[in-house]
């Protein structure tokens, strides 16, 4: 997990702009509620929403993204009134909580937009339990969502605006189908269940933080699809939830909420969560615990006690989330795992495709995007295949071939890589036999790709030691291996294939 951590890669240093983008924009956010006066339960809300605008808002534009994060606000504060409104009304609350999750689940039907919203609307009312917030609080608290969110967008989109040049990458709606053949209709359902069991069983632990558990079977269902997506997702929550409240053992509750090193502190996870998110989801939950113990400290609630009882409420929602996942509507693993590969491997074409016209001379060929996406869908496809590479998975062969694949994606994402830094290079220049490097590499992925293709693709021979010397027909040719390679362990021989699982 360490290694994993340090050593992946950041095409573009995508995930590095993305952390620190993200603590200048929550900052901004904070030190604008600040200044105007706001309480600190306010400043802490209108954080929250800035960083949930900066980490759920993924549209593929930068319009589309503007429009998303404008309509955060709609959504959420009915959310917020509704939820302040039912504190004394404990049956109607738990309702209403339940509600909001299996809708903002079945919102991502509706793609990125659906799925943002959907997160905003659930975290909103677990904010308002998280801090107690009142009815009479509602103007002071609307206003510093609403100066947050212009802050953390000031950030977004004009001091930082990265992705006019480099394209966010979004991953593809679950597969589209009719009532409960729709993936979103029975993640709405499992998450309603799930919940359900989290906020009654989280309430006989607690009657003051039982939402955790609630929040904890939610972030377990984000951004996965299939029943081992979702096994291996809360066994990771678990494990960064425990350490991550190590961690606030130790860093945490000395502070005793001294102001000045929790804010700092609170910037570090910020950094924390947004740098991992994309590569370990354990880091990622980690920092979400130190985060959280963080603003308990600020508000002077922390304790020894309190993290013991997040690592309780964390088990129960995960519990929930299993349960829910195994006994209700289960969806297996093939079509994702199918999809997701084949999006990764029709991504590496696209990717020589775009290397190829600029070194051709086409000026708006511009390959560094297509790697971008590359690398967020070779994450997917790392969490499609997670149940699979999981240490207790007592599938050896199919574990063996999935750790294959994995291996020639990373290969084919190496290649690529360097082939689109050999393409930005403006000294060099196109060789003839780029173009039929290029074919050849379309035609390795039509094989993969197309239905009842067969296994065994013929790998490419030695390339002459003259076109070694071509950076950009070598990265090629290593890429025609890659993908040759991948025949057998996707398709199998004689056995059941990978993506079949």
């Amino acid at each position: 997990m360490l290694k994993r951590m340090f050593v992946a890669p950041d095409a573009g240093r995508v995930r590095l702009r993305f952390a620190s983008r993200a603590v200048l924009g929550i900052g901004l956010a904070v030190a604008v509620c600040g200044l105007a006066g706001h309480s600190l339960m306010a400043a802490i809300i209108g954080g929250l929403a800035a960083l949930l605008a900066l980490f759920t808002v993924t549209d593929a534009t930068v319009r589309g993204q503007a429009v998303t994060t404008a309509l955060l606000p709609v959504v959420g504060f009915p959310v917020l009134a509704l939820a302040a409104g039912l504190h004394d009304l404990p049956v109607a609350r738990d309702i209403a909580f339940l509600t909001v999750m299996g809708v903002g689940v079945y919102a991502r039907r509706w793609g990125p937009r659906g799925h943002s919203l959907g997160v905003f609307a659930f975290m909103t009312f677990f904010i308002t339990q998280f801090l107690r917030a009142e009815w009479q609080q509602l103007p002071e608290l609307y206003a510093a969502v609403l100066l947050s969110l212009l802050a953390s967008s000031a950030v977004r989109f004009g001091l930082w605006c990265y992705e006019r040049r480099l394209p966010t990458a979004v991953p593809p709606v679950p597969p589209a189908g009719r009532g409960l053949a729709r993936a979103t209709t029975r993640q709405a359902v499992q998450a309603t269940l799930g919940g359900a069991f989290a906020l009654s069983l989280g309430q006989l632990v607690s009657g003051e933080r039982w939402y955790w558990a609630v929040g904890a079977t939610w972030w377990v269902f984000v951004n996965t699809t299939s029943r081992g997506e979702t096994l291996v997702r809360g066994f990771r929550r678990l494990l960064g939830t425990l350490l991550g409240i190590g961690a606030g053992f130790v860093l945490v509750v000395p502070l005793n909420g001294a102001a000045v090193p929790s804010a700092a502190l609170v910037a570090v996870s910020v950094f924390g969560i947004f740098y991992t998110a994309a590569v370990s989801y354990t880091w990622m939950m980690l920092s979400v615990t130190v985060l959280a113990s963080s603003l308990y400290g600020l508000i002077g609630v922390l304790n020894g006690d309190l993290l013991v009882l997040r690592l309780v409420e964390t088990g129960v929602g995960a519990l929930g989330a299993v349960l829910a996942v195994l006994l209700v509507l289960p969806i297996t693993t093939h079509a994702t795992t199918h999809g997701w590969i084949e999006r990764a491997l029709r991504c590496v074409h696209a990717c020589t495709a775009e290397a190829a016209a600029r070194l051709a001379g086409a000026a708006d060929a511009d390959p560094a995007h297509r790697v971008t996406e590359l690398e967020a869908l070779l994450g997917r496809v790392r969490l499609s295949v997670a149940p699979l590479v999981h240490p207790l998975c007592p599938l050896r062969a199919r574990k063996q071939r999935a750790l294959q694949v994995l291996a020639l994606l990373d290969a084919c994402a190496h290649e690529v890589r360097g082939l689109a830094a050999v393409a930005a290079d403006p000294e060099a220049s196109h060789d003839a036999r780029l173009a039929a490097a290029c074919w050849r590499v379309e035609a390795a992925v039509e094989a993969l790709t197309a239905p009842g293709a067969a296994a065994g693709a013929t790998a490419p021979g030695d390339l002459p030691q003259a076109a070694v010397a071509e950076p950009a027909l070598a990265h090629l040719h290593s890429l025609e291996k890659a993908l040759a390679a991948l025949a057998t362990p996707l398709r199998g021989t004689g056995r059941a294939p990978l993506i079949g699982a």
